[in-house]
Protein backbone atom coordinates (compact mmCIF):
# COMPACT_ATOMS: atom_id res chain seq x y z
CA UNK A 1 0.00 0.00 0.00
CA UNK A 2 2.90 2.32 0.71
CA UNK A 3 4.09 2.00 -2.87
CA UNK A 4 0.58 2.77 -4.14
CA UNK A 5 0.54 5.96 -2.08
CA UNK A 6 3.91 6.96 -3.52
CA UNK A 7 2.61 6.26 -7.02
CA UNK A 8 -0.44 8.44 -6.45
CA UNK A 9 1.67 11.26 -5.02
CA UNK A 10 4.12 11.17 -7.93
CA UNK A 11 1.40 11.06 -10.59
CA UNK A 12 -0.61 13.78 -8.82
CA UNK A 13 2.44 16.02 -8.55
CA UNK A 14 3.29 15.49 -12.21
CA UNK A 15 -0.26 16.33 -13.29
CA UNK A 16 -0.23 19.47 -11.14
CA UNK A 17 3.07 20.53 -12.71
CA UNK A 18 1.68 19.97 -16.21
CA UNK A 19 -1.37 22.10 -15.35
CA UNK A 20 0.87 24.91 -14.09
CA UNK A 21 2.95 24.80 -17.27
CA UNK A 22 -0.21 24.93 -19.38
CA UNK A 23 -1.54 27.91 -17.45
CA UNK A 24 1.80 29.69 -17.76
CA UNK A 25 1.76 29.11 -21.52
CA UNK A 26 -1.76 30.53 -21.85
CA UNK A 27 -0.82 33.53 -19.73
CA UNK A 28 2.26 34.23 -21.85
CA UNK A 29 0.18 34.00 -25.02
CA UNK A 30 -2.40 36.43 -23.62
CA UNK A 31 0.37 38.84 -22.64
CA UNK A 32 1.89 38.61 -26.11
CA UNK A 33 -1.44 39.34 -27.79
CA UNK A 34 -2.06 42.29 -25.48
CA UNK A 35 1.42 43.65 -26.22
CA UNK A 36 0.59 43.56 -29.94
CA UNK A 37 -2.91 44.96 -29.53
CA UNK A 38 -2.22 47.86 -27.15
CA UNK A 39 -0.33 50.16 -29.59
CA UNK A 40 -2.71 49.33 -32.44
CA UNK A 41 -5.71 50.12 -30.22
CA UNK A 42 -4.10 53.41 -29.20
CA UNK A 43 -3.48 54.27 -32.85
CA UNK A 44 -7.12 53.56 -33.74
CA UNK A 45 -8.42 55.62 -30.82
CA UNK A 46 -6.24 58.57 -31.85
CA UNK A 47 -7.60 58.36 -35.41
CA UNK A 48 -11.18 58.26 -34.13
CA UNK A 49 -10.51 61.31 -31.97
CA UNK A 50 -9.01 63.11 -34.97
CA UNK A 51 -12.16 62.46 -37.00
CA UNK A 52 -14.28 63.79 -34.14
CA UNK A 53 -12.21 66.99 -34.07
CA UNK A 54 -12.60 67.39 -37.84
CA UNK A 55 -16.37 66.97 -37.49
CA UNK A 56 -16.44 69.76 -34.89
CA UNK A 57 -14.51 71.99 -37.28
CA UNK A 58 -16.89 71.11 -40.10
CA UNK A 59 -19.88 71.89 -37.91
CA UNK A 60 -18.43 75.31 -37.06
CA UNK A 61 -17.65 76.04 -40.72
CA UNK A 62 -21.19 75.14 -41.77
CA UNK A 63 -22.93 77.17 -39.06
CA UNK A 64 -25.78 79.06 -40.71
CA UNK A 65 -25.10 77.58 -44.17
CA UNK A 66 -28.13 76.01 -45.87
CA UNK A 67 -27.70 72.28 -46.54
CA UNK A 68 -29.50 70.56 -49.36
CA UNK A 69 -30.71 66.99 -49.09
CA UNK A 70 -27.45 65.55 -50.40
CA UNK A 71 -25.32 67.58 -47.99
CA UNK A 72 -27.48 66.56 -45.04
CA UNK A 73 -27.22 62.90 -46.03
CA UNK A 74 -23.43 63.06 -46.36
CA UNK A 75 -23.13 64.92 -43.08
CA UNK A 76 -25.20 62.27 -41.30
CA UNK A 77 -23.07 59.60 -42.95
CA UNK A 78 -19.95 61.22 -41.50
CA UNK A 79 -21.52 61.41 -38.03
CA UNK A 80 -22.58 57.76 -38.22
CA UNK A 81 -19.07 56.79 -39.30
CA UNK A 82 -17.60 58.52 -36.26
CA UNK A 83 -19.92 56.68 -33.86
CA UNK A 84 -19.36 53.34 -35.59
CA UNK A 85 -15.57 53.76 -35.60
CA UNK A 86 -15.60 54.68 -31.91
CA UNK A 87 -17.59 51.54 -31.06
CA UNK A 88 -15.41 49.36 -33.27
CA UNK A 89 -12.20 50.71 -31.70
CA UNK A 90 -13.55 49.99 -28.21
CA UNK A 91 -14.34 46.40 -29.22
CA UNK A 92 -10.92 45.49 -30.66
CA UNK A 93 -9.84 41.98 -29.69
CA UNK A 94 -6.96 41.34 -32.10
CA UNK A 95 -4.56 43.64 -34.01
CA UNK A 96 -6.12 42.61 -37.34
CA UNK A 97 -9.53 43.88 -36.17
CA UNK A 98 -8.29 47.46 -36.57
CA UNK A 99 -8.94 47.14 -40.29
CA UNK A 100 -12.68 47.55 -39.62
CA UNK A 101 -12.02 50.80 -37.74
CA UNK A 102 -9.93 52.39 -40.47
CA UNK A 103 -12.37 51.30 -43.20
CA UNK A 104 -15.10 53.24 -41.38
CA UNK A 105 -12.85 56.26 -40.85
CA UNK A 106 -11.93 56.37 -44.54
CA UNK A 107 -15.61 56.40 -45.48
CA UNK A 108 -16.38 59.11 -42.92
CA UNK A 109 -13.67 61.42 -44.23
CA UNK A 110 -14.88 61.00 -47.79
CA UNK A 111 -18.40 61.87 -46.67
CA UNK A 112 -17.05 65.06 -45.07
CA UNK A 113 -15.27 65.98 -48.29
CA UNK A 114 -18.58 65.52 -50.13
CA UNK A 115 -20.35 67.85 -47.69
CA UNK A 116 -17.80 70.61 -48.26
CA UNK A 117 -18.01 70.19 -52.02
CA UNK A 118 -21.81 70.41 -52.02
CA UNK A 119 -21.83 73.51 -49.80
CA UNK A 120 -19.21 75.20 -52.01
CA UNK A 121 -21.13 74.30 -55.17
CA UNK A 122 -18.33 72.10 -56.49
CA UNK A 123 -18.47 68.65 -58.10
CA UNK A 124 -18.17 65.75 -55.71
CA UNK A 125 -14.52 64.77 -55.17
CA UNK A 126 -13.14 61.64 -56.79
CA UNK A 127 -12.89 58.72 -54.37
CA UNK A 128 -9.13 58.70 -53.92
CA UNK A 129 -7.19 56.90 -51.18
CA UNK A 130 -6.14 58.87 -48.12
CA UNK A 131 -2.72 60.45 -47.82
CA UNK A 132 -0.32 57.54 -47.45
CA UNK A 133 2.04 59.36 -45.11
CA UNK A 134 -0.71 60.11 -42.60
CA UNK A 135 -4.29 59.02 -43.40
CA UNK A 136 -5.56 61.68 -40.99
CA UNK A 137 -4.56 64.26 -43.60
CA UNK A 138 -7.64 63.23 -45.57
CA UNK A 139 -8.07 62.45 -49.24
CA UNK A 140 -4.95 62.45 -51.36
CA UNK A 141 -4.83 64.84 -54.30
CA UNK A 142 -2.02 63.34 -56.35
CA UNK A 143 0.35 60.38 -56.58
CA UNK A 144 4.00 61.34 -56.05
CA UNK A 145 7.19 59.33 -56.68
CA UNK A 146 8.76 58.42 -53.34
CA UNK A 147 11.51 56.08 -52.19
CA UNK A 148 11.36 54.71 -48.64
CA UNK A 149 14.69 54.34 -46.80
CA UNK A 150 16.43 51.31 -48.24
CA UNK A 151 13.51 50.57 -50.56
CA UNK A 152 12.67 50.96 -54.22
CA UNK A 153 10.89 53.95 -55.84
CA UNK A 154 7.11 53.88 -56.06
CA UNK A 155 4.19 56.24 -56.53
CA UNK A 156 2.16 56.88 -53.39
CA UNK A 157 -0.99 58.97 -52.83
CA UNK A 158 -0.31 62.17 -50.92
CA UNK A 159 -2.13 65.24 -49.67
CA UNK A 160 -1.12 68.59 -51.17
CA UNK A 161 1.30 69.50 -48.36
CA UNK A 162 3.09 66.15 -48.30
CA UNK A 163 3.29 66.10 -52.10
CA UNK A 164 4.98 69.49 -51.92
CA UNK A 165 7.44 68.24 -49.31
CA UNK A 166 8.35 65.14 -51.28
CA UNK A 167 8.88 67.11 -54.49
CA UNK A 168 11.15 69.50 -52.60
CA UNK A 169 13.21 66.61 -51.25
CA UNK A 170 11.98 67.15 -47.69
CA UNK A 171 10.63 64.57 -45.28
CA UNK A 172 6.86 64.07 -45.49
CA UNK A 173 4.78 64.59 -42.34
CA UNK A 174 4.46 60.87 -41.66
CA UNK A 175 2.40 59.28 -38.90
CA UNK A 176 4.85 58.07 -36.25
CA UNK A 177 4.44 55.19 -33.79
CA UNK A 178 6.64 53.80 -31.04
CA UNK A 179 8.63 50.63 -31.68
CA UNK A 180 10.65 49.94 -28.57
CA UNK A 181 12.37 53.22 -27.81
CA UNK A 182 12.12 54.56 -31.38
CA UNK A 183 9.48 56.63 -33.14
CA UNK A 184 9.16 55.42 -36.71
CA UNK A 185 6.65 55.92 -39.53
CA UNK A 186 3.76 53.48 -39.16
CA UNK A 187 4.54 51.91 -42.54
CA UNK A 188 7.97 50.84 -41.26
CA UNK A 189 6.79 49.62 -37.85
CA UNK A 190 6.16 45.99 -38.75
CA UNK A 191 3.36 43.71 -39.85
CA UNK A 192 1.12 44.52 -36.87
CA UNK A 193 0.25 47.79 -38.65
CA UNK A 194 -0.58 46.19 -41.97
CA UNK A 195 -4.30 45.74 -41.11
CA UNK A 196 -4.40 49.40 -40.03
CA UNK A 197 -3.23 50.43 -43.50
CA UNK A 198 -5.34 47.82 -45.29
CA UNK A 199 -8.52 49.38 -43.89
CA UNK A 200 -7.60 52.77 -45.30
CA UNK A 201 -6.19 51.65 -48.62
CA UNK A 202 -7.53 48.15 -49.30
CA UNK A 203 -10.50 49.37 -51.37
CA UNK A 204 -8.18 51.05 -53.86
CA UNK A 205 -6.31 49.03 -56.47
CA UNK A 206 -3.60 48.50 -57.31
CA UNK A 207 -2.06 48.91 -53.87
CA UNK A 208 0.82 46.44 -54.19
CA UNK A 209 3.28 49.24 -53.41
CA UNK A 210 2.08 49.15 -49.81
CA UNK A 211 3.34 45.65 -49.21
CA UNK A 212 6.55 45.69 -51.23
CA UNK A 213 10.10 46.41 -50.12
CA UNK A 214 10.46 47.74 -46.61
CA UNK A 215 6.87 48.85 -46.14
CA UNK A 216 5.28 47.23 -43.10
CA UNK A 217 8.32 45.16 -42.28
CA UNK A 218 11.49 47.23 -42.41
CA UNK A 219 11.81 47.76 -38.65
CA UNK A 220 10.58 44.33 -37.63
CA UNK A 221 8.11 45.87 -35.20
CA UNK A 222 5.79 43.35 -33.64
CA UNK A 223 6.86 40.75 -36.18
CA UNK A 224 9.98 40.42 -34.06
CA UNK A 225 7.93 40.18 -30.89
CA UNK A 226 5.78 37.58 -32.58
CA UNK A 227 8.84 35.50 -33.40
CA UNK A 228 9.92 35.66 -29.77
CA UNK A 229 6.43 34.65 -28.68
CA UNK A 230 6.40 31.76 -31.11
CA UNK A 231 9.75 30.61 -29.78
CA UNK A 232 8.48 30.73 -26.22
CA UNK A 233 5.35 28.87 -27.25
CA UNK A 234 7.35 26.16 -28.95
CA UNK A 235 9.62 25.85 -25.92
CA UNK A 236 6.67 25.54 -23.57
CA UNK A 237 5.00 23.04 -25.88
CA UNK A 238 8.18 20.98 -25.92
CA UNK A 239 8.34 21.14 -22.14
CA UNK A 240 4.73 19.99 -21.93
CA UNK A 241 5.42 17.10 -24.29
CA UNK A 242 8.50 16.14 -22.28
CA UNK A 243 6.50 16.13 -19.07
CA UNK A 244 3.82 14.03 -20.72
CA UNK A 245 6.38 11.52 -21.95
CA UNK A 246 8.03 11.49 -18.53
CA UNK A 247 4.75 10.85 -16.75
CA UNK A 248 3.88 8.06 -19.21
CA UNK A 249 7.28 6.48 -18.75
CA UNK A 250 7.02 6.72 -14.98
CA UNK A 251 3.60 5.10 -15.06
CA UNK A 252 4.89 2.26 -17.22
CA UNK A 253 7.89 1.73 -14.94
CA UNK A 254 5.82 1.65 -11.80
CA UNK A 255 3.30 -0.64 -13.51
CA UNK A 256 6.09 -3.06 -14.41
CA UNK A 257 7.32 -2.92 -10.83
CA UNK A 258 3.91 -3.81 -9.42
CA UNK A 259 3.49 -6.60 -11.96
CA UNK A 260 6.16 -8.46 -9.98
CA UNK A 261 3.97 -8.65 -6.90
CA UNK A 262 0.88 -10.74 -6.24
CA UNK A 263 -1.56 -8.59 -4.29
Amino acid sequence: MGLLVVLLLVVGGSVALAVLVSRSSRRREAERLEAELAPVRRLAEEDVTALGTELQTLDADLAGAPLDEGARADYQRALDAYEAAKSSAAALQRPEDVRHVTEILEDGRYAMACVRARVDGLPLPARRPPCFFDPRHGLSVVDVPWTPPGGSPRDVPACALDAERVRAGAEPDSRKVMVGSQRVPYYQAGGAYRPYAAGYFGAFTPMDWMFAGLLFGGMGGFDALGAVGEGLGEGLAGLGEGLGDGIAGLGEGIGDFFDGFDF
